[in-house]
């Protein structure tokens, strides 16, 4: 499932593409027909993220009619030059004009919402480290307050959203915390310095569209090892490196099963 860095930066390549613009609006695969034919030729006006949550803006820009977008785990999006291919049949969603075209396949939700549905979706959703009205605070107070593993809050997208299972794993090892330790025993400091790291790490990854981790005295050119060679891309520290040696102290990378998903730490430098 992509991660908030990856909505974020859908929101600016949709807005880049088609701001301003009458965006023809279709559904070849038909389960978004009857909304397609009604943003057929309006504008679309503004697109905005929340966590793993897009939100397409189409209409009157002091109150636009909303396309929520949620990826999931099959999600895709492609954009492309003008004029655009015939579309397969499992475009949900395509959107084109004179010199652009963007596909939508295999979304969990792709729904025309209202202004307060839209808002009942944010408010449901915790601070977004991407976001300027994002409250870290708000996030910490109920960390605070948990017996929950740091490691299950931060993939709770109700405490922080936008956070996936790549930043979760990397965060944790860049502060040498312990993915098992209870959300109430994180100090406020402690989080406040995971809380500006994940800001500044997802801000890179939406400017970069993947995502790196590690430190510039730890990339392969520093250290002298080889590059990282994944389908993911990007310079990690443990993430999907189960049983190789830690950058920092050699040490096997372990992985366990957390919440469904797969956890990835280095017992030696996260010690509780």
């Amino acid at each position: 499932m992509p991660e908030g860095h990856t909505i974020h930066r859908l929101a600016q390549d949709y807005t880049a593409a088609f701001a301003r613009t009458a965006v023809h609006t279709t559904s070849p695969q038909g389960k978004f027909t009857d909304a397609a034919a009604l943003l057929n030729r309006t504008v679309l006006t503004t697109a905005d993220a929340h966590g793993k949550h897009l939100f397409l803006g189409f209409g009157a820009a002091e109150d636009p009619t909303w396309v929520h977008i949620h990826l999931g785990l099959f999600g895709k999006v492609t954009f492309g030059p003008a004029p655009a291919p015939p579309p397969t049949d499992t475009v949900r969603l395509r959107l084109a004009n004179d010199t652009a075209y963007v596909d939508l396949r295999g979304p969990t939700t792709c729904a025309l919402i209202t202004p307060p549905e839209k808002q009942a979706i944010h408010d449901r959703l915790g601070p977004d480290p991407l976001r300027p009205d994002a409250d870290p605070a708000a996030a910490y107070r109920r960390i605070s307050r948990s017996r929950t593993t740091v490691a299950a809050l931060l993939m709770d997208q109700k405490v922080i959203a936008g956070v996936g299972n790549v930043y979760r794993a990397e965060v944790l090892f860049r502060h040498g915390i312990d993915p098992y330790r209870p959300g109430k025993d994180l100090t406020r400091a402690e989080w406040d310095a995971i809380w500006q790291d994940l800001t500044a790490l997802m801000r890179e990854g939406v400017r970069n569209n993947r995502i790196d981790t590690v430190r510039p005295e730890h990339t392969p050119e520093a250290m002298g090892r080889p590059p990282r060679v994944d389908d993911h891309g990007g310079e990690v520290y443990v993430y999907r490196r189960a049983n190789q040696p830690c950058h920092l102290c050699g040490s096997p990378v372990r992985t366990a099963d957390l919440a469904a998903r797969n956890l990835f730490w280095c017992p030696a430098c996260q010690r509780r």
